[in-house]
């Protein structure tokens, strides 16, 4: 089969080809099909399959392209794990943010289940490996919720177990202590929303960021609560979380279980919180695996690597 793709902009066919036309190259050796490239055009040459998935790539790197203004080797690499991946690329329906030139979509069959069950549950928990998009999903759909107005703020919530630091040690106020802590959180909602947005939505508290243990007493109504990284909490932590939530909100509790930093012999909450609650009328509990992790290609690698057996210190 034989397939011309157009070039969207040729000013930038550069950086759609990437050094020494390195991004066709790596695209010619994943998918083995013949690439060759013109002025304004892309000519794609193989197996009926193989063609179809490597177009489908081409189009989400020109994509990608108009969005950033530039393409890494991770970016193929994405697009090449979507497109080889059972089913493709389970779309679904775009998550509508406030930065109109952004499309969020669930990646996996995986990822599809657990937008679902956020939509459909009061309170979703979701464990998995790193890169499965676990926070940055939740984040979306708060962002989104936000923007129908069907809530009235969001809540990051995150503890803070890191390396054996303690809040109390490290410099600056309360906020200064609290962001290294919620970094991740506000790296996603940077690619919804502009920096100015996100100021001035937190100087009005329509968000919120606050560290699990000043979680306790608040009673959260109309809302989105996300808690980070709730492998770290312990069972008493989880459960006075889980008891803050109010009426018209929705709360997403997410986490990976192999990366636990509590003292040892200290029970996770969210592993406890699974355990007890699994099967309970408006919860769900949604488990991501190695195949919906979407990061950098190598990270499932490293993943699968590191279950594979023990690690010594």
């Amino acid at each position: 089969m034989d397939l011309t793709i157009t070039i969207d902009d040729v000013d930038k066919r550069g950086a759609l080809f990437g050094a020494a036309d390195r991004n066709l190259r790596l695209i010619r050796a994943a998918l083995d099909v013949q690439v060759s490239a013109r002025e304004s055009s892309i000519m794609l040459s193989g197996p009926a399959g193989a063609v179809g998935k490597a177009a489908r790539v081409i189009e989400a790197l020109q994509r990608r392209l108009q969005e950033a203004g530039s393409l890494a080797t991770e970016d193929v690499s994405r697009a090449l794990a979507d497109v080889s991946r059972p089913g493709g690329a389970a779309q679904g329906n775009a998550i509508e943010v406030f930065t109109s030139n952004v499309s969020i979509f669930p990646k996996t069959p995986g990822q599809k289940s657990y937008v679902e069950a956020i939509l459909k549950h009061d309170l979703t928990f979701c464990v998995g490996p790193a890169g499965t998009g676990k926070t940055y999903l939740a984040v979306a759909l708060g962002v989104s919720l936000l923007k129908q107005n069907r809530i009235k703020r969001i809540m990051l919530v995150r503890p803070a177990v890191e390396a054996g630091e303690k809040l109390g040690y490290l410099p600056g106020d309360m906020q200064a202590k609290v962001n290294p802590y919620l970094r991740p959180l506000f790296d996603a909602m940077h690619d919804m929303m502009s920096f100015d947005q996100i100021k001035r939505f937190m100087q009005n508290d329509v968000i919120e960021v606050i560290p699990l243990a000043f979680m306790r007493g608040r009673t959260l109504s109309k809302a989105v609560i996300i808690l980070d990284e709730a492998q770290n909490t312990t069972v008493p932590q989880m459960l006075m979380f889980l008891t803050r939530l109010g009426h018209d909100s929705k709360m997403i509790v997410t986490g990976d279980d192999s990366q636990v930093d509590l003292p040892p012999g200290q029970a996770s909450g969210v592993r406890d919180a699974c355990a007890r609650l699994r099967g309970v009328e408006g919860i769900a509990v949604v488990r991501l695996a190695e195949g919906d992790i979407v990061r950098h290609a190598l990270v499932q690698d490293i993943v699968e690597a590191y279950g594979n057996g023990s690690v010594d210190g």
